[in-house]
C-alpha cells in the first residue's frame, strides 16, 4: 500500500519515534498507539491505550476472515471505509443507522449497537463517539456465548463514558479501549486503521 508511505505521514511517524520517549508496547501495540498519535497529535494517548491479551491477534485474523466491521457512527465508518476497501473489503455496518428514531428513552444508537448484536455478534466493534451504545453492547455481553472478535472502546465525552468503559474494561472480550473522556471518531478510526495495515502487511509476509 504506497499511499501509506506519502512523505509527510513518514515524517510525521519520525517525529512522534524522537517524541514519544520510552514505552512498553510491543511493536504491533506502537503501530496503533503511533497512529492514534499522528492523527490527534496528542501523546497522552500513549497513557491512555489499553490493550487486552490476544486483541490484537484475533482482530488481524477476523479482518482478514472478513468479518464485519460495527460502528456506532458514520464518522467512524467514514474514517475507515478507504483503507477497507483498499484491503480486505470487510461489510461496515453503521448501528446508528439501523433505527430511525430512538425510543422508550434509549438512543438510536443504544438500539442499532442492539440490533447489530443480534446479527453479528462475532464482528468488530469499532466505538468512537456514543458512550450508550458500548453501555449497550456490554450488557448484550454480559450473559452471551458468543463474543465479538474485538471492541475497540474508545467513545468521547463526559456523561456516561467513564462508567462505558469501566463497564467493557470488566468484561473478557478482546479489546482496545481508550481510558478517561478522551476518544472519538479519529481515535477509534485510527486504530481500525492501524489494524488494518498489519494484518494486510503480515498477510503479505
Amino acid at each position: 500500500m504506497a499511499f501509506l508511505n506519502h512523505p509527510i505521514v513518514q515524517q510525521s511517524f519520525a517525529v512522534i519515534d524522537r517524541e514519544i520517549g520510552e514505552h512498553v508496547f510491543s511493536p504491533e501495540e506502537y503501530a496503533i498507539v503511533r497512529r492514534v498519535i499522528h492523527s490527534t497529535a496528542d501523546f497522552e494517548f500513549k497513557h491512555l491505550i489499553q490493550f487486552s491479551p490476544g486483541a490484537i491477534a484475533n482482530a488481524l485474523v477476523a479482518l482478514r476472515q472478513q468479518v464485519p466491521i460495527v460502528t456506532d457512527v458514520s464518522m467512524v465508518k467514514q474514517g475507515i471505509i478507504t483503507l477497507v476497501k483498499k484491503t480486505f473489503d470487510n461489510p461496515i455496518v453503521v448501528a446508528v443507522e439501523q433505527v430511525a428514531e430512538g425510543s422508550g428513552g434509549k438512543t438510536r444508537s443504544e438500539i442499532g449497537m442492539q440490533q447489530c448484536w443480534q446479527q453479528f455478534p462475532q464482528a468488530i466493534y469499532v466505538i468512537g463517539n456514543a458512550p450508550t451504545a458500548l453501555l449497550a453492547l456490554c450488557n448484550c455481553l454480559q450473559n452471551a456465548s458468543i463474543q465479538p472478535a474485538l471492541v475497540i472502546a474508545a467513545p468521547v465525552g463526559f456523561i456516561s463514558v467513564i462508567e462505558a468503559k469501566r463497564a467493557i474494561a470488566q468484561s473478557l472480550v478482546p479489546q482496545i479501549r481508550v481510558e478517561g473522556r478522551k476518544g472519538g471518531s479519529p481515535v477509534a478510526s485510527a486504530i481500525l486503521n492501524a489494524l488494518l495495515v498489519l494484518a494486510w502487511e503480515k498477510g503479505m509476509g
